[in-house]
């Protein structure tokens, strides 16, 4: 039997077909080949069109599906990942009214920060267990003081991973943990929150049914089934958030256990069994994939917007010519600390971590006699792992302990110095796994399914690539490199 999984991204969306039995991947492919596009009509706004992510994605399912060249009547089951916070609004015909506002745009920032007063900080934070911020309800809460003659054509709203679900089989839907994320659900009454609707002026009817996390959410419609090239009889039997998938992916299931990704932006997830939050909101708290009213599982999400995007801009601007893996070689002739230049790498809007404030990203200590382009480009990568550790430490006052931390083995973890200098400042052992959300979602969809009796079971076949231990020779120069750090972050906070 075969699994799909799909991973609807804001740059390109993903498919991949998963062999159930060999937890191997038959074939993959994404599209756009070119990043997609998102519109920005005013600064500080982010959209894009659903039926954009729509249409690539089908391309993708039809490359996975003639690539593999399997029996179209063995693929089963198919799991959904999606970029998370998004809002979509669909008429009663199913169709969008409007451009998604997706995860990026900061438009509903003041609010949803009219709405944490209005509530109440202690009962949002004990409730909600975050401020409602600039999430989807926010957003939502936008379009109708805003745009009335458009929100009042809203059948339902959904996120982007419940509009690609919608359109494989023709039910609106959506999971606990993805209201979660958009700030609907309340902990305490193990319901949607009544204090967000009353805030908002919403009604709950404009929410999809819920739906188990791992479960039958619809049938393929056969229509979409045979133009895509597989089985009728599949279904949708699993979807959530790009960062909860992502730990599913690298089986992060139990309290205590941690995911990273350091793409463009970075992102540090941890499980805890403790319904915790952080009564500053630096960090998020949401249902985990495996969240139950019985199991408290909750992700604490920790995101850095600047980390990756500091090594690319590097690349593109200064080491011109020069590819990742040259720009890691430079850098590793330069010993810990980088000789005094500190680099913050803080360049990609506002920083929850950092209270919502936008510091810009920062080089200090430079000497035009003595540091080179190599002494930058280990400035940056041990500044992008500072602020993980930065970031840990915070997670560190809500009980997360990150001992072990998982990743997959891409962007910024394919490099060496990056990933040793994570280890030694945190003290906590890396381990690198060959996998990707798309085959999470796969691996998901399998237990939604039937086809895997547990999850054990489901990531039985996940690959670990490599573990990389803190160095203990080095920890106490890297904690000095970091202390240095911290003081510039401080001046600016």
């Amino acid at each position: 039997m075969y699994l799909l999984g799909l991973d609807i991204g804001s740059s390109s969306v993903k498919a991949s077909l998963l062999d159930a039995e060999s937890s191997k991947c038959l074939a993959t492919d994404f599209f756009p080949k070119k990043e997609m596009q998102i519109t920005a009509h005013e600064i500080g706004w982010a959209e894009q069109d659903p039926e954009m992510w729509w249409n690539n994605l089908k391309q993708a399912i039809k490359s996975v599906m003639q690539t593999a060249n399997v029996d179209k009547e063995m693929v089963k089951a198919i799991g959904i990942s999606y970029q998370m916070h998004g809002l979509v609004c669909v008429d009663k015909d199913l169709k969008p009214v409007r451009s998604s506002i997706i995860w990026c745009d900061s438009r509903a920032v003041e609010i949803g920060d009219k709405a944490f007063v209005s509530i109440g900080k202690d009962k949002c934070l004990s409730h909600l267990l975050n401020s409602p911020g600039n999430f989807t309800a926010s957003k939502l809460a936008w379009v109708k003081e805003n745009e009335p003659e458009i929100f009042a054509k809203i059948h339902k709203i959904m996120l982007p991973g419940d509009f690609i679900a919608m359109q494989l089989t023709g039910e609106s839907c959506t999971t606990v943990s993805g209201l979660s994320e958009g700030i609907f659900w309340d902990f305490k009454n193990n319901s949607v929150s009544e204090d967000v609707l009353n805030a908002y002026g919403l009604s709950a009817d404009v929410l999809p049914r819920i739906v188990d996390t791992f479960s039958n959410q619809g049938q393929v419609l056969p229509e979409i089934a045979k133009e895509l090239g597989f089985s009728s009889s599949a279904v949708v039997s699993y979807r959530a958030g790009d960062q909860p998938n992502n730990a599913l992916s690298l089986n992060v299931l139990k309290p205590g256990e941690v995911a990273t990704t350091a793409g463009t932006s970075g992102v540090v997830y941890g499980v805890s069994d403790e319904v915790k939050f952080d009564p500053y909101s630096r960090v998020n708290s949401f249902a985990h994939v495996n969240h139950t009213k019985e199991n408290n599982r909750l992700g604490i999400l920790l995101c850095i917007n600047g980390t990756g995007i500091m090594n690319s801009w590097l690349n593109h601007n200064v080491a011109k010519g020069l590819s990742y893996a040259e720009m890691n070689e430079k850098a590793m002739e330069i010993p810990v600390g980088s000789d005094g230049i500190t680099i913050l790498p803080f360049g990609n809007g506002a920083e929850r971590v950092l209270n919502n404030r936008e510091i810009g990203a920062q080089i200090s200590n430079l000497n035009l006699n003595r540091h080179t382009d190599a002494h930058i480009y280990r400035a940056a990568q041990e500044g992008i792992a500072f602020s993980f550790y930065y970031g840990m430490e915070v997670m560190k006052e809500i009980g997360v302990q990150p001992n072990v931390i998982r990743a997959g083995h891409a962007n910024m973890f394919l490099s060496p110095l990056f990933r040793e200098t994570l280890a030694t400042v945190s003290g906590a052992t890396i381990e690198l796994y060959d996998t990707d959300g798309s085959l999470g979602a796969a691996r998901g969809a399998g237990f939604g399914a039937g086809i895997y009796s547990s999850l054990e079971e489901a990531f039985a076949g996940l690959e670990k690539i490599s573990t990389i231990k803190p160095d203990e020779s080095l920890r106490e120069e890297m904690l000095k490199a970091y202390d240095r750090w911290n003081k510039e972050l401080q001046k600016n906070i």
